[in-house]
Order: structure tokens, then C-alpha cells, then sequence
């Protein structure tokens, strides 16, 4: 695509339950605006599709294992402390 009527497509993988519905709209926009911004395209952000899919516990496969949701948040919350205990 050359930016000509066509449209972007992204496709946002969450674990279940993580966006509720002003997050949902408010990374919808961001995502939007950001492609247009990055063209430099302000009406693309009219044509800019974002799915939001949720993975169902077990869905989500990090490092050989289908984890549940919480056990994606746990590996979440470790990566986020090692973050940023190496940035203290």
C-alpha cells in the first residue's frame, strides 16, 4: 500500500480481562493516531482497523508453555521488576 485509500490493520493480543472499555478506546485511538502520525497521513487514522483479541487462559504461549492469565501476569510483573530493578 502507498498510503492511496488503503487501510492498516493491527491486532492487539491481550490476556482476558486486561483492557476494560476506556482502554479498549483509548488504545484504539492511540494506535490510530500513531500510524497517521508515522505516515504523515492525519486521514489515515480514519482507516486504521485495530482488533482487539484476548486469548483464553492457556492461549498464550511464552517460552514453550500455554500459560493461564495468571500466569502471564506473574511472568508480566517479574520482567517489569527486573526492569526495573536494573534502571535503579
Amino acid at each position: 500500500m502507498n498510503g492511496d485509500g488503503g487501510h492498516v490493520r493491527i491486532q492487539v493480543l491481550t490476556n482476558t480481562g486486561a483492557l476494560d472499555r476506556d482502554k479498549q478506546l483509548a488504545v484504539v485511538r492511540q494506535l490510530a493516531d500513531l500510524v497517521a502520525k508515522a505516515a504523515g497521513d492525519p486521514s489515515l487514522a480514519e482507516r486504521t482497523w485495530v482488533l482487539l483479541t484476548e486469548a483464553v487462559p492457556g492461549g498464550w504461549g511464552l517460552a514453550g508453555h500455554a500459560n493461564t492469565n495468571e500466569e502471564l501476569v506473574t511472568a508480566a510483573r517479574a520482567q517489569l521488576a527486573e526492569i526495573a530493578a536494573g534502571n535503579a
